[in-house]
C-alpha cells in the first residue's frame, strides 16, 4: 500500500521560510517522479507545485514559485522535500506531496498545512 506522510507545515510570518518533509513507503521510491501540490483553505482547485524526476536530476516549477521554492529528494531515505522561502500569504494551503510527475498521480497524501500570516 502506498503511504505518503507529509509534515513541516505551521504558521510562518510572511518573507519566512518552511521545509516540508514527506516519507514515503508501500513502492519503490526512485523508480517514480514525484511532485508538490497544494489546496488553498476552503478552494476545491489543486495548484501544482512542483515536480522532480526520479533520480532528482530535474526538477519543474510553476512559474509563481520559481526562485522561491527548492524541490529535493532523499532516495536513501525515501523523503521528498520542499523547502519555502520568501513565503506569501497567498502560498497558504494544504500542501500535498503526490507519487507521479505533474497531472499524472497515482497517489497523494493527507497533507500539511502552511499558513503565511502576520
Amino acid at each position: 500500500e502506498v503511504q505518503l506522510v507529509e509534515s513541516g507545515g505551521g504558521l510562518v510570518q510572511p518573507g519566512g521560510s518552511l521545509r516540508l518533509s514527506c516519507a514515503a513507503s508501500g513502492f519503490t521510491f526512485d523508480d517514480y517522479a514525484m511532485s508538490w501540490v497544494r489546496q488553498p483553505p476552503g478552494k476545491g482547485l489543486v495548484e501544482w507545485v512542483s515536480t522532480i524526476s526520479s533520480n532528482g536530476g530535474t526538477t519543474y516549477y510553476a512559474e509563481s514559485m520559481k526562485g522561491r521554492f527548492t524541490i529535493s529528494r532523499d532516495n536513501a531515505k525515501n523523503t521528498l522535500y520542499l523547502q519555502m522561502n520568501s513565503l506569501k500569504s497567498e502560498d497558504t494551503a494544504v500542501y500535498y506531496c503526490a507519487q507521479g510527475p505533474k497531472g499524472n498521480y497515482n497517489s497523494r497524501g493527507k497533507g500539511t498545512l502552511v499558513t503565511v500570516s502576520s
